[in-house]
């Protein structure tokens, strides 16, 4: 197979060897007749070859390195990657029925999500080049894991930098929305696959809400709680819990999982309040209600550079009012998803928010996104999920 070549420079060459699969526009020397979504080889002004890579002639990123082998990337070698990706999910999935299948980037896939419920796929295709991917990605999965159904959720934003238009729906087997999955605890949680946040909910949770489960007891507040996965996972440790989430739809989704788990004991002690989470926890304090367990999973403050100071405010503000209602004793998890958001950053949040209430705080564990969502060392960008659990002395 001939491939188009690109001429790219020493920098982008050094980027490469850093471990970082971006290359970004600047850093194109020359892209010759290739057309947006090519895969190409890349080669520098020694011709020296650096590997093979998908071409995006609008966005900034204007390279995603797939490999340095010189063999040419075809459906076998794309198939071998969504299997070996597979492989990992496999080791470490531990009985779950929904869980990432391929990270993008992490797992050498870069600008490619597959989600997995129970026998149904959702893809997300970020780029030019792995949409043009996509037609060989559904029949890998056809072949590979005979799945009842493979939708698409290309209806993100992103893919407007790569020209791209949103679209979403079903690209093979039978049109499914909703599919209800077994999770930690025996917890059944349904997940609305079309409408539903992300491919369908928070996968890169899962991991997390086991492990708030340890500490959790007395009377609960799960902040920004959509569909309710970490309040119903909550109620098997504590006496009450209050599920807060200002979307009205999201609250529709909490209900029904709760409907979905009314045989056990988790659906009984938990409620639902449709409010703006800040105002709630204001509220609370001022009426002097007291909590044991607080958890704060909010959305991304800082999706771009540009608000990160506002997030950095907004998470403090959120922590504050969040550990002037925390009982001593109790437990504090909180979440933030914006990358541009660190773990340092987080840590002095909660260490000035911890200050302005007068409260003495220990950090319990430090966690990230589940083991599905993998992190790679010289990628920061896999790395975006932090959660601290706290605990009040």
């Amino acid at each position: 197979m001939h491939l188009p070549e690109i001429h790219i420079s020493h920098r982008a060459a050094q980027r490469i060897l850093s471990g970082h699969p971006w290359i970004y526009r600047s850093d194109v020397e020359s892209s010759g007749d290739a057309p947006g979504g090519a895969l190409v080889r890349l080669i520098d002004r020694k011709k020296r070859y650096w590997g093979q890579a998908l071409y995006s002639s609008k966005s900034q990123i204007a390279l995603r390195l797939l490999t340095r082998e010189e063999r040419v990337f075809d459906r076998a070698f794309l198939a071998e990657r969504i299997l070996q990706a597979a492989g990992w999910r496999a080791r470490i999935a531990n009985g779950a029925e929904a869980f990432r299948l391929v990270h993008s980037e992490a797992d050498l896939l870069p600008s490619l999500i597959i989600d997995r419920y129970r026998d149904v796929f959702v893809i997300q295709a970020l780029s030019q080049g792995m949409d043009r991917l996509m037609p060989d990605v559904v029949e890998i999965l056809k072949e590979r894991f005979t799945p009842h159904a493979i939708i698409e959720r290309n209806d993100v934003p992103v893919r407007a930098l790569e020209g791209l238009p949103e679209r979403r729906g079903w690209l093979a087997g039978e049109e499914v929305r909703e599919v209800v999955v077994e999770e930690e605890g025996g917890l059944r949680f349904a997940y609305d696959l079309m409408e539903g946040q992300k491919t369908g909910g928070y996968l890169d949770q899962r991991e997390n809400r086991a492990a708030a489960l340890q500490y959790a007891s007395g009377r609960a507040i799960d902040c920004f709680c959509y569909t309710g996965a970490f309040a119903l996972t909550l109620t098997a440790r504590c006496d009450s819990v209050i599920g807060v989430d200002s979307s009205s739809s999201a609250l529709d989704g909490a209900r029904r999982n709760q409907e979905l788990n009314a045989d056990g004991s988790a659906a009984p002690n938990v409620e639902w309040k449709e409010a703006n989470g800040f105002d709630f926890l204001k509220t609370a304090d001022h009426d002097k209600l007291r909590f044991e367990t607080i958890v704060l999973d909010p959305p991304a403050f800082a999706r771009h550079k540009s608000s990160r100071e506002s997030a950095l405010s907004a998470y403090k503000e959120l922590n504050l009012r969040a550990l002037k209602i925390l009982s001593p004793g109790g437990f504090l998890f909180t979440c933030s998803c914006s990358f541009h958001i660190s773990e340092a950053d987080l840590l002095e949040i909660v260490a000035a928010a911890a200050l302005d209430a007068h409260r003495t705080v220990s950090v319990v564990e430090r966690r990230t996104q589940s083991r599905d969502h993998p992190i790679l060392l010289t990628v920061p960008e896999t790395l975006y999920l932090k959660c601290l659990i706290l605990r009040v002395l």
